[in-house]
């Protein structure tokens, strides 16, 4: 069951991560969260990303609607955590769609439909955050 606290996200220090570009290492021990099958039946996994904090960050595709979707995933539930998910056209200002708060299991999904468009896509759990930018054309 996806859970959320009622406290507000302090999203400054996520952004800043993002904008900086910033990437972290996962250490070759780490294991990578399964995509949960929270995007809906149709979607497949396209891509991911591992973050080094317990979890991943998961890009789905379902053909049927032409939409994308992002979910981040623990590792383990537990005490809610800073998460996030987000999508948007590659090169838009703002994100088209974005989960961010405190949650114990996984934040989003967000979906987004963006034919014949390229996207930016990211997850993230506390200040570990990871994804692809221009990417996933078509």
């Amino acid at each position: 069951m996806h859970q959320r606290s009622k406290r507000t996200v302090a999203r400054a220090g996520v952004l800043a991560l993002v904008a900086g570009g910033i990437a972290t290492a996962v250490p070759a021990t780490a294991q990578a969260a399964s995509y949960n099958g929270v995007c809906g039946s149709g979607y497949s996994t396209i891509d991911h990303r591992d973050l080094n904090s317990g979890g991943t960050v998961w890009l789905t595709y379902s053909s049927s609607t032409g939409k994308n979707c992002v979910v981040t995933i623990r590792n383990n539930p537990g005490p809610a955590l800073q998460m996030l998910a987000g999508l948007k056209k590659a090169g838009a200002s703002k994100w088209a769609a974005l989960d961010e708060d405190y949650y114990t299991t996984y934040a989003g999904p967000v979906y987004l439909y963006a034919p014949n468009s390229c996207i930016d896509w990211e997850g993230g759990i506390g200040e570990n955050v990871s994804g692809g930018f221009d990417s996933h054309c078509g």
